[in-house]
């Protein structure tokens, strides 16, 4: 199954979705596709008019530039995704989790879809991180 990942740049994540055997959703592998497209290697020209029209899809034009510019990126990977593994409470350095309105969203928009998630605090000790390794294991293992 396809499972999207909440922070979209978490390597933990990612590498967890993996290995219990599922393609984990991230905007690692979305900018990938990006740059090596040709018509955004040479900076600052770094958006295409689709990336902007993209990201009306998923935000109104009164919504700030940089939540439309990430859910333009980040939209498509929910649409794509069968389940979903969301960290919340997670500290700046895990992941991308500075702009909490582009958050609010991812979480409005997997909600919105109706696929299966999991939704785990993020870890503060080395017990609570093998509980949520655990929980997130249960979790993937349940997945058909």
């Amino acid at each position: 199954m396809r499972v999207f990942i909440d922070p979209p740049n978490s390597m933990i994540l990612y590498d967890l979705v993996e290995r219990f055997g599922h393609e984990p959703l991230s905007s690692m592998a979305a900018i990938q596709e990006m740059i090596d497209n040709l018509e955004v290697d040479m900076p600052p020209m770094n958006v295409t008019i689709d990336d902007v029209v993209r990201g009306l899809a998923y935000a109104g034009v009164e919504v700030p530039s940089g939540i439309r510019g990430r859910l333009a990126v980040w939209g498509p990977l929910i649409d794509a995704a069968d389940a979903a593994v969301i960290m919340t409470d997670a500290p700046f350095s895990f992941g991308c989790v500075g702009c909490e309105r582009s958050n609010e969203m991812i979480k409005y928009l997997v909600r919105r879809k109706g696929i299966p998630q999991i939704s785990v605090g993020y870890p503060e000790t080395a017990e609570q991180a093998e509980t949520v390794v655990g929980m997130i294991k249960e979790f993937l293992e349940g997945l058909a």
